[in-house]
């Protein structure tokens, strides 16, 4: 949810691995800390409801001071690290330290406090559900790497060696799969709302599933904001006379990427959608274009059909 009141002292934290580097607003100082549980803890206790403390996603290395703060009810928003760099660039700023990424981490939060969200703390399952998707897409990745080397011409001599890791890497997918099934199965909300997306033309299981992990705010949100955090919100691209096709661009790519196929199918096999599909290209529209456009379709179907759902609930 939104702050309501602009905060009025504002902590930026540029976190690394080791430690944290900390700037406060109020006493203009500059300190660090250990990233680690015990002294988390007791930055946090020192803090009172005034603070907001704003940071940036690092590799999940923020985890442990967003946890912290949680505990000790104290506001804070994890940053989108783009938007803070555009943000530092527009004072014409050049150089690059942890003291000034602090420093204006703090300044765009003071600025930014009454519209930046407060951060809450994952669903345990779910968080975990996310780590498997994005690990199994990584497998994926790996394991197509690999069919395409071996089918590359000269690959023999490498095949010994290449094809015993291909066997792993599909092995490995298989039993991630097998993890993710029994994860969904053991959560009762988890598996009604993946029965409720594999019931759209077009998405199967993995996709729900994927879906799910990737965007767990589905089912909490307006279409256009279900298509704007899917990176399928249309940008307009127009100056002078000259109007050019319109970008999607912003939110999370990943989903985008999980709808693209699931498109792809619903376009031949989903009544409704391919007709959709069908109409735009027969108004001149480019395929990717027309793909793109069921892409947004099909989140904003899933977003309302989980919506619906917990309503009922």
């Amino acid at each position: 949810m939104p702050i309501s009141t602009p905060a009025l002292r504002c902590i930026g934290c540029d976190v690394g691995k080791a430690n944290i580097v900390v700037f406060d607003s109020l006493t203009q100082k500059i300190t660090t800390i250990e990233n680690q549980p015990q002294a988390l803890a007791s930055f946090a206790a020192r803090l009172d409801a005034s603070c907001f403390v704003v940071c940036e996603a690092t590799g999940c290395y923020e985890s442990g001071l967003l946890a912290a703060l949680v505990t000790a009810q104290i506001p804070a928003h994890r940053a989108d690290a783009r938007k803070v760099k555009a943000f530092i660039r527009s004072f014409g700023t050049l150089g690059k330290t942890d003291a000034i990424d602090a420093r204006a981490l703090a300044q765009y939060g003071h600025e930014r406090a009454d519209r930046l969200l407060r951060w809450q703390s994952p669903d345990k399952i779910r968080e975990k559900l996310q780590r498997l998707v994005l690990a199994r897409r990584d497998l994926v990745a790996e394991h197509q790497a690999y069919t395409n080397r071996l089918a590359a011409p000269g690959a023999d001599s490498a095949k010994p060696f290449l094809g015993p890791v291909q066997s792993c890497l599909a092995e490995q997918i298989v039993a991630i799969e097998v993890a993710i099934t029994a994860l969904v199965s053991a959560d009762e909300s988890l598996k009604a709302d993946t029965k409720s997306l594999s019931g759209v033309g077009g998405i199967g299981q993995i996709t729900a599933v994927s879906l799910l992990a990737l965007m767990p705010e589905l089912g909490h949100l307006s279409g256009k904001q279900a298509a704007a955090l899917a990176s399928l919100a249309p940008h307009p691209r127009q100056s002078g006379a000259s109007d050019a096709y319109r970008r999607t661009k912003g939110g999370r790519p990943l989903i985008k990427a999980v709808l693209f196929m699931a498109a792809l199918s619903a376009s031949r096999h989903n009544k409704t959608l391919k007709a959709f599909y069908d109409r735009l290209v027969a108004a001149g529209k480019k395929p990717i274009v027309a793909i793109t456009a069921v892409m947004r379709k099909l989140i904003v179907i899933c977003n309302a059909l989980l919506r619906d759902a917990h309503a009922t609930i």
